[in-house]
């Protein structure tokens, strides 16, 4: 018996080591543009975009192969869209923390994650939270993406009238933006792998082609790891004189634990699922140690240097292609080693090359409005109240904070307040004492 079959049991799941090569290739390009996204956004906090690059790819390899082989689950790991833009604009940018006291953050969540998987309490938070407010979130991150992208690559700009108005659509930037936008969702209409890399680096390349930046290579060793590694600052995160007032420690840490376990969870069911996993005898105990090695995941990178690393929900295009097993994610693994390599074209990936990156995947996550029980307003208002404030306040823990609390009123206002878990009550009545405590 070969070394893949006895680690990974590819015939008992239908599949070939050729099959769960391909379909390892295919995840990794679909969610490969996280090596040129993580870096611009984190890098905005002061991090050295060379660290944050070295440590998305150490942190999405090591999570991966942990998937793989605690698991064996064909899902690929990487730090996750939204959780990274609330940690370099709300924890950081908004809130003044230090990037170094945001990471020891990032370190507590993750050990609450693997807390709540450990004791089962996971499960019995996620079930407790409303359908309504969980697409919401969903679609809350994404408006939030989205104006971030739109922000960032020119095609909003600040008004002092109206806040926000169309920026000069006559200048390079933003055409290139939404030409980059546009060449994306051609490509995945017409199923196109890797068609968010194409994007950044065909938008990259338009730029080096107009002299709008500079060509700095194609290959080289790896940057240094060290001025991220290990850098986390727990003692001044937990400091109440130099670090975070509680109020900010506590809205940071339930955001960060409440995003982690939902879209964890959503995440690594619907790849399941779809790849015919959750039917298998050992389903459950298989889909706990897939949550085991994202929480894992999350600690490690903080310790690297990043922000939340999760389950990517790219991994079904590997199903898709025939991954069932392990392996695909092991072969992800690997290809995200050797993205380490291409640390100089990273390096010359202008913001508006990444943009349209941020706003397709804000498209995407916001198909998530259709699941919202539009006709009960009980269910809509605090949905609707979620999602909005996100972009509006520029935070995703204003927009938890007020869809959470308005659930909770309307729904004892109405008289119908044995419909709301107890979960729901716990973290409304946390983010209320946050602004309490402010």
């Amino acid at each position: 018996m070969s070394l893949p079959e006895r680690l990974f049991q590819l015939t008992a799941h239908g599949t070939t080591v050729r099959t769960e090569l391909l379909a390892g290739l295919t995840t990794f390009l679909t969610m490969s543009y996280i090596v040129f996204v993580n870096p611009a956004i984190l890098g905005t906090t002061g991090m050295d975009p060379g660290a944050v690059f070295v440590a998305t790819c150490l942190a999405a390899a090591l999570g991966s192969a942990v998937m793989a082989l605690m698991a064996n689950f064909p899902v690929g790991m990487a730090p996750g869209m939204g959780l990274n833009a609330f940690f370099a604009f709300t924890v950081v940018g908004a809130n003044g923390l230090p990037w170094q006291q945001a990471l020891a953050a990032v370190l507590i969540s993750g050990i609450v994650f693997l807390l709540l998987s450990v004791t089962g309490a996971r499960q019995w938070l996620v079930a407790g939270i409303p359908a309504s407010l969980r697409s919401a979130i969903v679609a809350g991150i994404g408006l939030f993406l989205a104006i971030i992208a739109l922000q960032k690559s020119g095609v909003v700009i600040g008004d002092a009238d109206t806040l926000v108005r169309l920026g000069p659509m006559d200048t390079a930037p933003p055409l290139l933006a939404m030409g980059g936008f546009l060449l994306i969702a051609i490509l995945e209409a017409r199923k196109v792998r890797g068609a968010i890399l194409i994007g950044i680096l065909g938008v990259t390349a338009t730029a080096w082609a107009l002299g709008l930046v500079q060509w700095q290579g194609l290959m080289s060793l790896p940057p240094s790891l060290a001025p991220t590694f290990l850098q986390l600052d727990l003692p001044g995160l937990l400091h109440w004189e130099q670090g975070a007032a509680w109020s900010v420690l506590l809205q940071v840490v339930l955001v960060f634990v409440l995003v982690e376990v939902f879209d964890a969870t959503g995440t690594l069911y619907g790849v399941a699922s779809r790849a015919g996993l959750l039917k298998l005898p050992d389903a459950d105990r298989r889909f706990g140690r897939a949550l085991l090695a994202d929480s894992s995941a999350i600690t490690v990178g903080s310790l690297l240097g990043t922000s939340s690393t999760t389950a990517f929900a790219e991994s079904a295009s590997g199903v898709e292609a025939g991954g069932r097993t392990g392996l695909t994610a092991l072969v992800i693994a690997a290809l995200f080693l050797a993205a380490l390599l291409f640390s100089p074209l990273a390096a010359m990936v202008p913001p508006y090359a990444t943009a349209p990156a941020l706003l397709y995947v804000a498209g995407l996550m916001l198909r998530e409005l259709v699941e919202i029980e539009w006709h009960e307003l009980t269910e809509a208002v605090p949905a609707a109240l979620c999602a909005l404030a996100m972009p509006f306040t520029y935070s995703i823990a204003n927009g938890l904070a007020f869809g959470f609390i308005a659930y909770a009123v309307l729904k004892a206002g109405t008289g119908k307040w044995r419909q709301v878990h107890l979960a729901v009550w716990i973290v409304a009545a946390l983010f209320a004492l946050r602004y309490a405590l402010e």
